[in-house]
C-alpha cells in the first residue's frame, strides 16, 4: 500500500472496524472483566472510547448478553472454549472491512493515541501489527487484516488455540511503545491487580 492510501485509511474510518474481545472465562478474576469498573467506567467502555474516533463500526465478541446494554453489535464465538484465536476469528468473520483494530476488554487505560500508532504503521504486506510494551508483544492491542481470519480458521481446525503460534503463521510486526506509553497497556487479570490499578488511578 502506498503512502497516499495509508493516509486515506487514517482519515477515512469507514475502512476500519473495531473488535473488542469480551469472551474470556476470567477464571482468575472470578467475574466478567469487561464489566469491571474503574473510576465509574466499565472496562469495556474504555475500549469503546479508544476505538470510536478511529472506526466506523464496533463489534463485541462475547456470549454474554449483558454487553448488549452498550449498544453495539455483539457476535458469539463460532468455536466455543478456544480462546482468543476463536474470538478474533469470529470478529473478523463479522467484519466487512479489510482493517480491524482488535482489543481485549481488560485494558482500562488504553487510549486512541496508542491505536493511532497501529493505523499509521499499515503497509502493503503486513497482516498483523501489534503493540510491543516493555519487551512484550501484545496481540490483543493490534491491527489485523480481515484475511487473517482464514489463517486462524485453519489453526482452529487443527485444534491449535495458542494465539502467539497462530500469529507466527501470518506476516506481522511490532510497534514499540516508550515507558510512559506502556502504562496505557496494563491489563487486569486478578482482584489484586484491580485493587492496584484503582489505587494508582486515584493517586
Amino acid at each position: 500500500m502506498c503512502k497516499t492510501n495509508i493516509y486515506v485509511v487514517m482519515k477515512n474510518n469507514k475502512h476500519i472496524t473495531g473488535i473488542i474481545l469480551a469472551g474470556g472465562k476470567s477464571s482468575r478474576m472470578g467475574t466478567d472483566k469487561g464489566l469491571l469498573m474503574l473510576n465509574g467506567k466499565a472496562f469495556i467502555q474504555s475500549s469503546i472510547d479508544a476505538l470510536k474516533p478511529l472506526v466506523s463500526e464496533i463489534i463485541i465478541v462475547s456470549d454474554n448478553p449483558d454487553y448488549d446494554a452498550f449498544g453495539y453489535k455483539r457476535v458469539q464465538d463460532v468455536i466455543k472454549n478456544a480462546g482468543p484465536v476463536a474470538g478474533i476469528y469470529a470478529g473478523l468473520e463479522a467484519s466487512i472491512t479489510n482493517f480491524n483494530l482488535i482489543l481485549s476488554c481488560d485494558i482500562p487505560l488504553v487510549n486512541s493515541e496508542i491505536l493511532k500508532k497501529l493505523v499509521a504503521a499499515i503497509d502493503g504486506n503486513t497482516q498483523i501489527i501489534q503493540i510491543e510494551s516493555e519487551g512484550k508483544s501484545m496481540p490483543l492491542i493490534a491491527l489485523y487484516k480481515k484475511e487473517v481470519g482464514t489463517v486462524f480458521k485453519v489453526f482452529l481446525k487443527q485444534n491449535e488455540k495458542r494465539l502467539r503460534k497462530a500469529i507466527k503463521g501470518c506476516t506481522h510486526k511490532n510497534i514499540v511503545l516508550n515507558k510512559k506509553e506502556a502504562y496505557c497497556t496494563l491489563n487486569v487479570n486478578t482482584q489484586d491487580e484491580l485493587k492496584a490499578i484503582n489505587y494508582a488511578y486515584k493517586h
